[in-house]
């Protein structure tokens, strides 16, 4: 039988209540005293809300089957003056142009006039504006981009469910997660793969998942918790709202807009039913050997320590997608040997890799000349990064140099806050070097030569250093 590893919360299979309770919350909120995420830790600095979400939190992790039928009251003026507080108000303004710092001029009336169309059921989801952002690959995905109203109301329901599902979803789920984080998905599966002896990977790809999102499935696994009439008619506003392209209002059928304040909610949501619990219930208890999961968002990997087991999932994987109108991208989709190698020969070169988060994960010998496993840059992302890196020096040539300077040093400083792994200086040494060679290559075309000698260059460099290569995550 597959073995669960180190599950940090009881697992759906222990804490399942058999019978289908329902939950009235009461009326009369009074304010907000007790931090949201109180019950999962202690955290600095959060706001907070009332003893009631708090309540709702409490009972979400006591029983699995319990369904919420009256929370939206809760959304009162002050939970949205709280929403409004954790958005991003640099964010681009929707098909309106109203930006969050035109909002603010007069917040309590703008947001008490909210409440008010929320109350009497006549708030309307506006359309959203579209735009497309290129890919690693060279394509374009879409974007979303909702009006402020439409943020605030999506962040406030996003705060009501995040105490719910935050209990329901599994340990190795990471993506938009309170506690989570993309280092922490890639720490856990460098500690799997030792502490299995992981030999096979299933390096997965969900072809356009957000796009291809089931409305009506659903709707049909956020109902299995909550019921509130309130929530579920804005849940549909969000999904029915028109997408504003070059002037065209359209009405897709299918997905959540990336770039939504809630799609990442609704988007765990649905693989926490389509793989998670599937995965945990039906999966790992056929299994024969030990097996390990981690998904960010809809990035996913299945570890397993036996050919066999790694096999029947690779058959069973895409029915099952299918199953739910979603699709595992055939060609992208590869079972990765991913075997110790052997201590008398050396590792083939791009064999027994694969790539999560941006990072390709490989064997490679220590300084001591055992195998360990490394992490470094995946290619096809630090090709994204040069590429991009060149472009902003090219666009940018004519600011002023001390504003190049500092915007360059905060390109580097995140590369490396992301990026800075154990085993990954080489390639934060190469990106170093194209931010070197772009800024040099662009300042030349400047000067009256065209071109800045490296002498020149390196002296230029004394007074306008750019930022080191470092390692920042000991992991």
């Amino acid at each position: 039988m597959g073995k669960y590893i180190k599950p940090k919360r009881p697992t759906v299979a222990t804490k399942r209540i058999v019978d289908n309770r329902q939950l009235t919350v009461g009326e009369g909120d009074t304010g907000y005293n007790v931090s949201l995420y109180g019950i999962m830790g202690k955290t600095q600095n959060l706001p907070t809300i009332s003893p009631k979400l708090k309540r709702i939190a409490e009972l979400a992790k006591s029983d699995s089957k319990l369904q919420f039928i009256s929370i939206a009251h809760l959304l009162n003026v002050a939970l949205l003056r709280e929403s409004f507080r954790r958005l991003r108000k640099d964010a681009a303004s929707g098909v309106s142009g109203t930006t969050a710092n035109d909002y603010a001029k007069n917040l309590e009336e703008n947001l008490i006039d909210l409440h008010n169309r929320l109350r009497t059921q006549r708030y309307k989801a506006p359309p959203v504006k579209r735009v497309w952002i290129e890919k690693d690959d060279g394509k374009e995905r879409p974007l979303g981009i909702p009006e402020i109203e439409d943020k605030i109301v999506q962040k406030a329901v996003t705060i009501l469910l995040e105490p719910i599902y935050g209990n329901d979803f599994y340990p190795f789920s990471h993506g938009f997660i309170t506690g989570h984080s993309q280092h922490l998905a890639i720490k856990e599966v460098r500690e799997q793969l030792y502490a299995n002896q992981i030999n096979w990977i299933i390096d997965a790809d969900i072809e356009g998942f957000f796009n291809n999102i089931d409305h009506k499935i659903l709707r049909e696994f956020i109902q299995r918790r909550i019921k509130d009439g309130g929530i579920l008619r804005l849940i549909g506003k969000w999904l029915k709202a028109g997408v504003m392209e070059n002037r065209k209002l359209s009405y897709p059928k299918k997905g959540t807009p990336q770039g939504g304040v809630i799609s990442p909610l609704l988007a765990n949501i649905f693989l926490h039913y389509v793989l998670d619990e599937w995965f945990v219930e039906m999966i790992l208890p056929r299994l024969k050997g030990r097996v390990f999961i981690s998904r960010f968002a809809d990035d996913f990997i299945i570890g397993f320590e036996l050919e066999e087991d790694a096999h029947r999932v690779m058959e069973v994987l895409p029915k099952r997608f299918n199953r739910f109108g979603l699709t595992i991208h055939p060609k992208k989709t590869r079972l990765v040997d991913f075997r110790k190698p052997s201590y008398k020969i050396t590792a083939t070169k791009g064999a027994g890799t694969f790539d999560f988060l941006g990072f390709t994960h490989y064997w490679g010998k220590s300084r001591k000349g055992y195998w360990i496993i490394k992490r470094k840059t995946s290619a096809k992302k630090l090709r994204q990064k040069i590429t991009s890196i060149w472009e902003w020096c090219k666009h940018n040539r004519h600011i002023t140099v001390k504003e190049q300077h500092a915007m360059l040093n905060l390109k580097l400083t995140g590369h490396y806050q992301y990026y800075g792994v154990r085993s990954n200086y080489r390639s934060l040494q190469l990106y170093y070097e194209a931010v070197r060679k772009a800024w040099k290559r662009w300042l030349g075309r400047r000067s009256r030569d065209g071109f800045i000698s490296y002498e020149k260059f390196n002296k230029f460099l004394v007074h306008y250093p750019l930022a080191k290569p470092r390692i920042v995550h000991e992991f």
